[in-house]
């Protein structure tokens, strides 16, 4: 299998759960009037409003396993190895961090200087690149191992909460239990929405698999080992999930089939569970599998596109957003209460798709700058 399919098959993949962060994302801004917490309360979820937030679930574990991924590839091309990846990783983290603290916050509250800050997906891909700067050091066994434990075992820290005021709430607010950081002498509040240790496991988990997709390695047990894992994964989630012991809140069946499915499929993303990781990896590993036996798929490559470019198309749409909702409840006023918004999900669906055509031309163009111009080393940061 030549490389850039390989390469290929995972900005496609990057590209698909991008759509999906889109799709989310245009809920947030026109669809709040209908918000929904996690996991969504099924019994009270329209149907179309659950199975698009369920989409949105794929977008976290897709891009944290792939960011560990792409630094096991960028570790195999550079005359440093582990070492260059290092610097790399620590480096882009710190970038993502101060980016998620400034200009990505700036997008969703327009607020300056802000009163909160939500610490969100781009903090917490920034912290787990810097923990991966430190573990790429360890051994390829003792990583798995680390991954597997992190991934399988936080769900026994649930129970373990700390007040404000003692020693370990900043750190554990960080860690595992999601909620609000004040800083003293500041009015500013910070939300941990991602807590950090389950997204450690998963990022070690994708440098780990890193040399099923090295140079010269074979294709069809690639695959194979993707088959395996991502259909294991989905089988365990199953089997846990029906034995309802261990690995996210219980479920309850509904009054229908319908009703009971979305109960079945309703997990924990904050912090992720073990069913909401092995649900969605299983899933983004099996499309992984798929991308790459499709390669020349003409639908694959406006994918890759987005693929290609994913902090930048993030920046991008956050504002696009922001100014279109700006300018709608400028026109229409606020026709839901305090906020303007769209009268169905279907209206979100539709406008998720007018914008990923609109969009689409300014980040092919800047994929294309950052393939043409590797000597500009800003250009790796996005």
């Amino acid at each position: 299998m030549p490389a850039r399919a390989r390469l290929l098959s995972i900005d496609a993949l990057r590209g698909l759960v991008i759509l999906f962060m889109l799709l989310d994302h245009v809920r947030e801004t026109f669809y709040l009037h209908h918000q929904v917490p996690d996991p969504m309360v099924a019994a009270e979820t329209p149907s179309e409003l659950f199975f698009s937030r369920l989409l949105a679930h794929l977008c976290a574990p897709v891009f944290v396993f792939l960011t560990g991924l792409s630094a096991f590839l960028y570790a195999a091309k550079q005359p440093g190895g582990r070492a260059a990846a290092s610097s790399f990783l620590w480096k882009r983290g710190l970038f993502l961090v101060l980016l998620e603290v400034t200009v990505i916050n700036f997008a969703w509250t327009f607020q300056f200087p802000p009163a909160k800050v939500f610490l969100q997906v781009i903090w917490i891909i920034g912290l787990s690149m810097l923990a991966l700067a430190a573990l790429v050091w360890l051994p390829r066994k003792v990583l798995i191992v680390l991954g597997i434990v992190l991934v399988a075992g936080h769900n026994l820290l649930d129970g373990l909460h700390f007040p404000v005021g003692h020693a370990l709430h900043v750190p554990w607010a960080i860690l595992h239990d999601r909620g609000w950081i004040e800083l003293p002498g500041a009015a500013l509040k910070l939300r941990t929405s991602y807590p950090l240790l389950p997204w450690i496991g998963v990022i070690a988990l994708g440098y780990a698999a890193g040399p099923w997709f090295a140079a010269g390695a074979d294709a069809a047990q690639r695959q194979r080992r993707q088959l395996g894992w991502g259909a294991g994964l989905l089988a365990g989630f199953v089997l846990l999930r029906l034995l309802d012991v261990y690995g996210d809140k219980p479920w309850t069946a509904g009054d229908t089939a319908l009703a009971s499915w979305m109960g079945f499929l309703n997990i924990t993303k904050y912090p992720p569970s073990l069913l909401f990781i092995a649900l969605t990896l299983g899933i983004g590993l099996l499309l992984l599998r798929a991308f790459e036996r499709r390669q020349g798929a003409a639908w694959l490559a406006p994918l890759a596109v987005f693929g290609a470019a994913p902090m930048f198309f993030y920046v991008l749409h956050l504002y696009v957003l922001k100014f279109l909702y700006l300018g709608a409840e400028a026109a229409w006023g606020r026709n839901h209460g305090a906020l303007f918004g769209f009268d169905a999900m279907w209206m979100v669906w539709a406008a998720a798709a007018v914008l990923a055509v609109a969009l689409y031309p300014a980040v092919r163009a800047f994929a294309g700058l950052k393939a043409r111009r590797r000597d500009i080393a800003w250009l790796k940061y996005l």
